[in-house]
């Protein structure tokens, strides 16, 4: 796909201001990851096999739910809103539980044992038809179940070169990003587009002009500054979800708008034990140009509103697949 000199420009502004961008919030939590800790987990999960290293989940899950009050806190106003308030220890434990047992399959999701698990792909066809002419297209998840399952898609679905590049900050996660590459076959380590880097959006539109797809967690809202132009680092929409108005961000909306590209929802769904559910649905679609700024803007309001939709329904039906342990409502800060 070709860019006008404007498009090129407006995209190298994007990223130029990105790189002068205050980051705050969560992108800059410190990583508070043991390293130790992570070593034995891999070391486990790669020597003893998924079965035996399990048999660790309970007593780890049970620990946080009880020394860990921050995100004890978030967890019980989420499932009070997701299930209601009926709501109890046992319903955090569970939640905690799937988490820990998403982290520990990463690993195996990295060394390519598909094997190990039963994994269902549904929605797939309109991804792979975009990837397979060339077009490329976003795919816009939240922190829902596990993203690595996503490897999945290559060698499940008809089109065995799906490529599948996720965009994130990495600089919060570095030790456990390192250790998971290091672990990782090479055909399963991901390839990643780090955001705030000088060449982060023309490396994303070279990508997607390749018939590469890019992916994104797009469940909390973005940082940025309030001097920089909001088609350069987005808006913050609130809409209600779960019953409770909260802020989004449609800034990965905008840059699909920009490089008019198709939108669709991504999730990785855990079903307990071995089974995982990946599931694609269509969000939007910005190939055709906006008649006028107004189009543009409406498109852009109805795509984030589909996606908080989306993810409201998914949080209500898989109630224990939602690991956003932060201050989502920004109950905390009132």
């Amino acid at each position: 796909m070709k860019h006008t000199d404007a498009e090129t420009r407006a995209l190298n502004e994007a990223a130029q201001s990105a790189q002068t961008t205050q980051k705050g919030g969560w992108t800059q939590a410190p990583e508070r990851s043991n390293m130790l800790a992570l070593r034995f987990i891999c070391f486990m999960a790669l020597v003893c096999g998924r079965h035996i290293t399990r048999l660790l989940l309970p007593p780890i899950s049970l620990y946080f739910l009880l020394f860990a009050p921050a995100p004890r806190r978030q967890i019980k106003r989420y499932l009070f809103r997701a299930i209601g308030p009926h709501a109890g220890w046992i319903d955090g434990y569970r939640l905690l539980h799937a988490f820990s047992s998403t982290v520990l399959d990463r690993v195996y999701f990295l060394r390519g044992r598909m094997d190990l698990f039963k994994i269902t792909i549904e929605g797939n066809e309109p991804l792979e038809t975009e990837a397979a002419e060339g077009r490329g297209a976003f795919l816009l998840g939240a922190h829902v179940g596990s993203f690595e399952v996503m490897g999945a898609c290559k060698h499940r679905t008809q089109q065995q070169g799906l490529r599948l590049a996720m965009l994130m900050y990495p600089d919060n996660a570095q030790r456990i990003t390192a250790i998971l590459n290091h672990i990782a076959v090479p055909e399963m380590r991901p390839h990643v587009i780090a955001l705030g880097r000088p060449n982060s959006m023309l490396a994303l539109r070279d990508w997607l002009d390749d018939g590469g797809l890019g992916g994104m967690l797009a469940d909390r809202t973005l940082p940025g500054s309030e001097d920089q132009p909001s088609h350069h680092r987005g808006n913050s929409i609130v809409l209600p979800f779960l019953g409770q108005p909260a802020s989004f961000n449609d800034g990965p909306f905008r840059l699909a708008a920009l490089l008019r590209r198709k939108v669709f929802f991504m999730a990785g769904l855990y079903g307990g034990g071995a089974r995982y559910d990946v599931r694609f649905d269509p969000l939007a679609d910005f190939a055709e140009p906006p008649v006028d700024a107004a189009d543009r803007e409406r498109r852009i309001r109805a795509a984030v509103e589909a996606y908080v939709a989306r993810l409201e329904a998914l949080c209500r039906a898989y109630p224990y697949n939602w690991f956003n342990f932060h201050d989502f409502w920004l109950e905390d800060a009132a």
